[in-house]
């Protein structure tokens, strides 16, 4: 993998990047998420893609502590992340990370923050539709179910396009019981992620692995790290981590492409 160079780096040459990779906190500090960010990064190289970092000037963008209900915390760090951006001059960014990508996108700009901002499985399908990604076919068929994420899919409603990356793959697409506008959320929105569960209760991260395990896929498509962390505890509580891997969209590209390391 190539260098990745940051905003800073490329403002003292006096370049900008295509678009900035907002990374986020799962991508940056979770081992299991960074895989997500490496093989994100894989595919922009690889695509010739002129992009940069913000690298140590990044922060979180609030985004749990606005959901946790402390809206102080919440607003001191977007003012941090917008005189950030734009002393830079950013207008461009693209997230793994669908909490992210809602909160940069749609309540950025009530504080002055305004971007143009995609997830990275719409950035992924537009350098599909312009030629520049051309998706190699695995050698073998697999059944994957796919997971829509809360805040990409209800909040922001795209659903079709991590749908039609997954059809560029030679895979049997297997949906859920619960998909789409009616899909089950993993569990850990709201910051959910960090409430302790009381002692006899289902996690709903249960629930919807056994919804997953019902179509007999042996892939779990994914495109955000809450639920990629959810969704592969659920696995593991199941005891099927042997027979049903969980991927991010990334990952499931990177995996067939024959690329240098």
């Amino acid at each position: 993998m190539q260098e990745i160079p940051t905003v800073e780096q490329l403002a003292a040459k006096g370049e900008k990047p295509e678009v900035v990779f907002w990374v986020g906190c799962a991508g940056s500090y979770d081992p299991r998420a960074q895989k997500v960010s490496k093989a994100f990064v894989k595919i922009l190289q690889n695509c010739g893609v002129s992009f940069a970092i913000l690298g140590n000037d990044e922060q979180c963008t609030g985004d749990p502590a606005r959901r946790a209900g402390n809206e102080f915390v919440f607003q001191m760090t977007a003012q941090m992340n917008i005189q950030t951006l734009d002393n830079y001059e950013i207008k461009n960014l693209v997230t793994a990370c669908p909490h992210c990508f809602n909160t940069l996108k749609n309540e950025y700009p009530e504080l002055g923050g305004n971007y143009n901002v995609v997830h990275h499985t719409q950035f992924i399908e537009k350098l599909i539709e312009e030629g520049r990604l051309k998706i190699a076919q695995a050698e073998q068929k697999k059944k994957v179910t796919y997971h829509d994420s809360c805040y990409l899919g209800r909040v922001n409603g795209v659903y079709e396009v991590p749908r039609n990356i997954l059809q560029q793959m030679n895979i049997e697409l297997k949906e859920m019981k619960r998909c789409a506008s009616k899909g089950l959320c993993c569990g850990a929105g709201g910051s959910q992620m960090f409430k302790e569960d009381e002692p006899g209760d289902k996690r709903i991260n249960i629930e919807r692995v056994e919804e997953a395990i019902e179509t007999g896929a042996e892939t779990i498509a994914v495109n955000c790290p809450f639920c990629l962390t959810m969704m592969s505890d659920g696995v593991k509580a199941k005891e099927q981590q042997d027979s049903i891997m969980v991927l991010d969209l990334a990952e499931m590209i990177v995996e067939n492409q024959k690329w240098e390391s």
